[in-house]
């Protein structure tokens, strides 16, 4: 098969964590024997002389390069922030055309492979109704958890979800959701991300806290995430306020960046937690598995979530977790030997953290059971699912021809 996948959250050399996990995906997909895989990753335009520093990283990424042996397109496409999300899809489906039919010309593409229902998908979408190819959308979580919510945005999602040749989605929680949005229950396939075992194992806790320079001893959390309101951030530090008289060591890492920023510190100021709580902005991919080695456990507060990698992560590297039981969390946390499900409240956060920092956890365990579902496996789901749903297009396209000649030869 050869597979264009399309998908504005994917790697790129200004910043090679953007996305990891849609990488991760195409990559494996793209190295089963007969599949070859290109990407269609598009970024917004902006000036070169508009000195701001947020988007300079997309201004220096090329139009064209190769991320982890993948060819990787980033057409530009209009987009006022705030202002033109409605239009979105339709400024990626105008400025994208081009290179893909170019693409399209010399490689013949099989399917097309959008991540995100919105704008991506429906990009995809318009895209491959142009070119007559099938195109597999894959929805994650906020295009469907929060999206919708938005009057303009839900009609668009809907419509995509019908006209999608087939629907992936990264766990059973978003395909309900889905389902709820109108999308035929039949063409929605539950395919759960992998981790990549490689990277993410076990680390000796004191070997870990050695190379981060972090405490020998005492209790430690890790919570790894985008500093915005969804993502829990202050829920956790005000409950790390409230157990702090009980584990005076306790330390509390917070890896991210974002728009919450200049919050969060205040409210670790305000808090007295400066000597307890620290944000470490984000970090790279491969250093999470010494956060998590590090950590006695980890947390996610989420409001909504999808699969959350980071959560299946930790798993891997055995540290239990302590998360929201929203979208696929629970899921995933199906067992109270591998983490601790609360509400998104600093009382149920607490309670759950307590729990989780004085329990005994069998660490080798969780590592085991987290790193079963490997990022081969998913490819292999993956390639049945779009090689089932070319060869059905097959089919139906050779009964329709036969209609059609019966047709002829009947006049």
């Amino acid at each position: 098969m050869r597979i264009l996948t399309f998908a504005s959250l994917f790697p790129n050399s200004g910043d090679p964590t953007h996305g990891i996990f849609v990488y991760q995906r195409v990559a494996h997909l793209g190295r089963r024997r007969g599949n070859e895989s290109q990407v269609i990753a598009p970024l917004p335009y902006f000036p070169h002389w508009l000195k701001i520093k947020r988007w300079q990283t997309n201004i220096e990424v090329p139009a064209q390069e190769e991320i982890g042996g993948l060819t990787v397109h980033h057409p530009r496409y209009f987009l006022l922030p705030r202002v033109s999300m409605p239009w979105q899809a339709f400024s990626m489906f105008l400025r994208c055309l081009p290179t893909v039919m170019a693409i399209h010309r010399r490689w013949r593409i099989d399917c097309l492979d959008a991540h995100y229902v919105y704008p991506d998908g429906l990009a995809a979408v318009l895209l491959g109704k142009y070119l007559s190819v099938p195109v597999m959308v894959s929805a994650r979580g906020t295009d469907i958890n929060l999206f919708p919510t938005f009057q303009l945005i839900r009609p668009m999602i809907c419509w995509t979800l019908t006209h999608g040749a087939g629907l992936i989605a990264v766990s059973a929680a978003l395909k309900d959701e889905m389902v709820g949005l109108g999308a035929d229950c039949d063409k929605i396939h539950v395919v759960p991300n992998g981790v990549d075992a490689a990277r993410f194992q076990p680390v000796p806790s004191a070997d870990a806290r050695r190379s981060l320079g972090l405490p020998a001893d005492g209790p430690l959390i890790v919570a790894v995430g985008t500093l915005i309101p969804s993502k829990g951030h202050e829920l956790a530090i005000r409950a790390v306020a409230q157990i702090r008289r009980h584990h005076r060591r306790l330390q509390l890492y917070i890896l991210g960046e974002g728009q919450q920023r200049t919050f969060l510190e205040g409210l670790v100021r305000e808090c007295g937690l400066s000597d307890t709580v620290h944000l470490m902005g984000k970090r790279p991919n491969a250093e999470l598995q010494l956060w998590f080695s590090a950590a006695t456990v980890s947390c996610l507060i989420s409001a909504r979530e999808g699969w959350p990698n980071v959560v299946i992560e930790s798993l891997a590297c055995g540290t239990p977790v302590v998360a929201t039981r929203v979208g696929g969390i629970p899921e995933i946390l199906h067992s109270e030997e591998v983490g601790l499900l609360v509400d998104q409240k600093i009382d149920s956060v607490a309670e759950g953290l307590t729990h989780a920092l004085t329990k005994t956890w069998d660490r080798k365990a969780i590592s085991v059971r987290a790193r079963s579902r490997t990022w081969d496996e998913v490819a292999a789901e993956l390639e049945e699912i779009f090689k089932a749903q070319l060869e059905s297009r097959a089919t139906s396209n050779t009964k329709s021809a036969a209609r059609d000649m019966h047709r002829f030869f009947s006049l």
